[in-house]
């Protein structure tokens, strides 16, 4: 049996109105055209539906109990057809997205509510672990989006990759806050906070003191930069960190900072990248996230030309939408 939604459809209209005249008008059909779909359906069948009285269709017992499959089956194709242009219009769905520490606490979130405010029906799972476990994840196609530090390439990933300078925090009333740029000899043997020495930043950092002739003094060794904002905070040290640490404080601090942020030379950057599976395309809503997840990124990357991410900027510029 080959019934399509066409016959349906039309048997419907036929039963509503109770006249193919008024079944033809409505459909926006001819009236030969209408008699030919019902006599189709019924040799799909097996079985007449109608009777045949002076050109009148008088709808047989078998009719009216047809006539329940069919609505059931219309409402059904009606309600598919809804759902998957509410996912077509990226306003239906699930994402599961793993992060690293580093971008759990603020940037991230504020770009998933951004992405989700409107899209009350959209389900978002967001986990955060650290980047090497985000890679698995990610490679074994468990996970939508990952957003980690940029790993080995690999087959089973596909990665855009940001390359995101890294600048001096220090209190607003540290004398040092009025130098344009810091560099190792200025941080000669100042305290500082930074990450662990197997981590790719510290390893950069310890090259630029020692070509410097500086001495780099690590007080606190920390997994992540965001505890050493409040270690600034208390005067404690200072912190060369990500531009995604420094839009993580601009955003919580709402523009009140005690922290500021310079340039620091010479250059240092952390990479990172948006990771996806290669076995498998991205749904529609994957990738209508991992388009403004980009955008939000490169607006990150755009200072690393001159700007510098101060106090005095918008704190929310990081976040500005696409045009």
């Amino acid at each position: 049996m080959n019934l399509s939604f066409r016959q349906l459809r039309t048997f419907r209209e036929v039963m509503r109105s109770g006249s193919v005249s008024e079944a033809a008008r409505a459909l926006g059909r001819t009236q030969p055209a209408v008699s030919a779909m019902i006599g189709g359906l019924e040799r799909e069948l097996g079985f007449t539906l109608f009777e045949r009285e002076r050109g009148r269709l008088i709808p047989r017992p078998e009719a009216h109990y047809f006539l329940e499959e069919a609505e059931l089956v219309l409402s059904r194709l009606s309600q598919s057809a809804r759902v998957m242009q509410d996912i077509g219009n990226l306003e239906q769905g699930s994402l599961r997205i793993a992060c690293n520490p580093a971008t759990s606490g603020f940037f991230l979130p504020e770009v998933v509510a951004r992405f989700v405010k409107d899209r009350p029906d959209v389900k978002v799972s967001i986990m955060m672990r650290s980047s090497a476990v985000i890679e698995e994840w990610i490679a074994s196609q468990q996970y939508d989006v990952g957003l980690a530090e940029t790993p080995a390439p690999r087959r089973s990933i596909t990665m855009q990759t940001f390359d995101l300078r890294c600048y001096c925090a220090l209190r607003h009333d540290d004398p040092l806050a009025s130098l344009p740029v810091i560099t190792p000899k200025i941080l000669d043997n100042k305290p500082l906070a930074a990450l662990f020495r197997e981590h790719v930043t510290y390893r950069t950092l310890a090259g630029h003191f020692e070509a410097a002739g500086a001495r780099l003094n690590q007080r606190f060794e920390l997994r992540t930069f965001l505890p050493a904002l409040q270690l600034i905070e208390a005067g404690l040290c200072y912190c060369i960190c990500d531009a995604i640490t420094v839009a993580s404080h601009q955003s919580y601090s709402g523009g009140h900072e005690e922290i500021v942020f310079r340039p620091f030379e010479p250059d240092t950057h952390l990479s990172m990248a948006i990771l996806t599976p290669a076995h498998r395309p991205p749904s529609l809503l994957a990738e209508g996230f991992c388009t403004l997840l980009t955008s939000a990124i490169e607006a990150l990357v755009q200072p690393a030309a001159g700007a510098e991410p101060t106090s005095e900027r918008d704190p929310q510029a990081h976040f500005a939408r696409p045009g």
